[in-house]
């Protein structure tokens, strides 16, 4: 009796030792599928975005030739690489948050560094925004590309950075161009801010203001404002009180 129960005890413990590898064959096949549906889809994502983009992820581009300027879309989440007015290449990028909106304005790149352990990937190109630290950079979460994810920087895959980085010198133009902010403040000399922006803007589109929309009041905006005002029979306060907002339709 007691061999015979033995023999049972073998016979269970086989069978639950099969059991436990058929279960860890199935996890472990489980877990294979996973990373290759992740790897996979990502890798997937990124080729269909690159030809959405109209540009190859499989071969390496030539180097522009001419003079280079970089235009943000934001709402579109692209940065476009201009080379002597021409289109020369998109890239999916990230941009700020809802909460830390990506700057609108008519900024240059002022600074370009590198180091390969940043959290924001292995390239910086700092732009000259008055109120921040803002730059466009690579990344250490790729998965990121393609959202409204940033603190307000423009995100970059890290292959994409290190090309551009390659490619662009310091003063070369950036325009980001997106949802305009609410104008809530009375603006005057020497306030900063994506308002000033807007204001800027729109006294270079009627004639006012010949200076890059750069967000700080300075004398040039003073002027361009007082000139508006007297042209349109205001008094020349060189502020936006409520009446030169309603003519400037801000």
């Amino acid at each position: 009796m007691l061999v015979a129960n033995t023999e049972q005890e073998k016979i269970m413990n086989m069978h639950f030792l099969n059991l436990n590898a058929k279960r860890t064959k199935n996890r472990f096949s489980i877990i294979i599928v996973a990373l290759f549906v992740l790897f996979g889809g990502f890798w997937l994502f990124e080729y269909l975005d690159a030809a959405a983009l109209n540009y190859s992820v499989s071969q390496p581009s030539k180097a522009p030739e001419g003079e280079m300027h970089l235009i943000v879309r934001v709402p579109d989440r692209v940065l476009e690489l201009y080379d002597n007015g021409r289109l020369f290449k998109r890239y999916r990028v990230a941009v700020g948050k809802r909460a830390t909106p990506t700057p609108i304005g008519e900024w240059n790149i002022v600074y370009k560094g590198w180091s390969p352990r940043e959290v924001m990937g292995t390239r910086w190109m700092g732009l000259d925004i008055p109120w921040g630290s803002y730059g466009i950079h690579g990344t250490s979460a790729p998965w990121s590309i393609g959202n409204f994810a940033s603190h307000g920087c423009i995100r970059m895959r890290n292959q994409d950075s290190e090309e551009l980085y390659e490619w662009v010198p310091v003063g070369t133009p950036v325009d980001i161009l997106g949802p305009k902010p609410g104008l809530n403040r009375v603006l005057r000399r020497g306030i900063q801010g994506p308002d000033v922006v807007i204001l800027q803007l729109k006294l270079v589109q009627l004639g006012y203001y010949q200076e890059r929309a750069k967000g700080t009041f300075g004398k040039d905006t003073e002027a361009a404002l007082r000139a508006f005002q007297r042209d349109n029979r205001l008094p020349e306060t060189g502020i936006t009180d409520e009446k030169t907002m309603k003519l400037l339709q801000l």
